[in-house]
């Protein structure tokens, strides 16, 4: 489809590049680039692609706005707070370019959804924050053959590259298989510089534009690693799997499958809910309310009564715990505390709680974890 008149002025600075031009641009115009995670990584994606006039932009989010989002999300403001992240992804993206179509997926992506979400379009950005949901991203663009544009961040590094399964190596030839749950932190429990999104989400806008265009070398079996604090970026080299489950000659994953079990999730751990344990403080009792974070986060805020052991410290301080009374184990989101629980269920303890969504959903529901007496 061809640039009309007004569209020739907007994108004037693209179309007197000679890497652009009025091709480049008109495949632009044409392409069809799906996000998946509308956050901090996409917010500025999808920002920057509005601009640079992408066709069509799908958006994927099950969520909606929260106050500690504002932080680093830029797509939204305090007045966002509440709203869906799609629908409110989808207002700025047409504020920012009225010819952009936009197309809403509320929904969380899922082996039975994914495929046929995936399918329309050409490049896929992935934009997520947990494990299950980049490998279920991964397979499904190796099966269908399309690239998946990769971001990650935590506290103050980064990491982009370009999976692209029949092109070069896959998200699973460089990460065969998850890490155990727990043990590395999400950005709600390790914390994330605000900016570091913004530059690690425009690394993956700029990766996806030169896809389009066909220019330039692609982050294609490199994996770029950024280090905010030295502000510096280094390099690694990526090769393909010669034995990768999915993307090699004898591909032994030709489906998706159940990606939380491929993750560990836990289906053996009974979890408790703020109000519950509210509800258990208030009848009283022997049990004890097991603190797993760190020290600096136990000084900003906990729950009344807690007993502070940091995930690092629990094999080696476990003697202070009583197993005859119920533990009830929390951390921030409820990550680090399944990770505590499996320590401690592999030591013979056996009255074992998780806290539901660990001590933000406390706040939320209870909002007394401040009790820094």
């Amino acid at each position: 489809m061809p640039l009309s008149r007004e569209e020739i002025a907007r994108y004037n600075r693209h179309l007197i590049m000679p890497e652009v031009g009025l091709e480049g641009q008109e495949k632009l115009k044409n392409a069809k680039v799906l996000l998946i995670g509308c956050g901090g990584l996409g917010s500025p994606v999808s920002i920057y692609l509005a601009a640079a006039g992408v066709g069509k932009i799908g958006l994927v989010d099950f969520d909606s706005v929260d106050f500690t989002n504002l932080q680093r999300q830029i797509a939204f403001g305090a007045k966002d707070v509440g709203r869906s992240k799609v629908e409110v992804s989808g207002e700025r993206i047409k504020n920012i370019n009225p010819d952009v179509l936009v197309e809403a997926h509320q929904t969380r992506l899922s082996s039975e959804n994914a495929l046929d979400i995936f399918k329309d379009y050409d490049i896929v950005i992935d934009g997520t924050d947990n494990f299950p949901a980049r490998y279920l991203i991964n397979d499904a663009c190796v099966i269908l053959k399309k690239p998946d544009v990769y971001g990650s961040v935590l506290r103050f590094e980064g990491q982009a590259s370009v999976f692209w399964g029949a092109k070069g190596p896959c998200y699973r030839c460089l990460f065969p298989e998850p890490p155990p749950p727990g043990s590395v932190p999400g950005c709600a429990e390790g914390g994330v510089l605000g900016v570091l999104p913004g530059i690690i989400g425009l690394i993956q806008a700029t990766e996806t534009v030169k896809l389009i265009i066909g220019k330039g070398k692609p982050l294609i079996g490199r994996l770029l690693l950024y280090d905010a604090l030295d502000m510096k970026f280094r390099e690694a080299g990526l090769e393909k799997d010669p034995q990768c489950p999915v993307c090699s000659g004898h591909p032994t994953v030709a489906k998706l499958i159940d990606y939380g079990q491929l993750c560990g999730e836990r289906d053996d751990i009974r979890d408790i809910t703020a109000e519950e344990l509210q509800a258990m403080i208030a009848r009283g009792g022997r049990f004890t309310i097991l603190d797993v974070r760190e020290p600096r986060e136990y000084e900003i805020d906990r729950i009344p009564g807690s007993k502070l052991i940091p995930l690092g410290e629990i094999a080696r301080r476990a003697g202070e715990l009583d197993g005859s009374e119920e533990i009830i184990v929390h951390c921030r989101t409820g990550s680090r505390s399944v990770s505590a629980i499996r320590q401690l269920q592999k030591m013979g303890f056996k009255k074992l709680r998780n806290l539901k969504g660990g001590i933000l959903a406390w706040s939320e529901k209870v909002g007394d974890a401040f009790d820094n007496a």
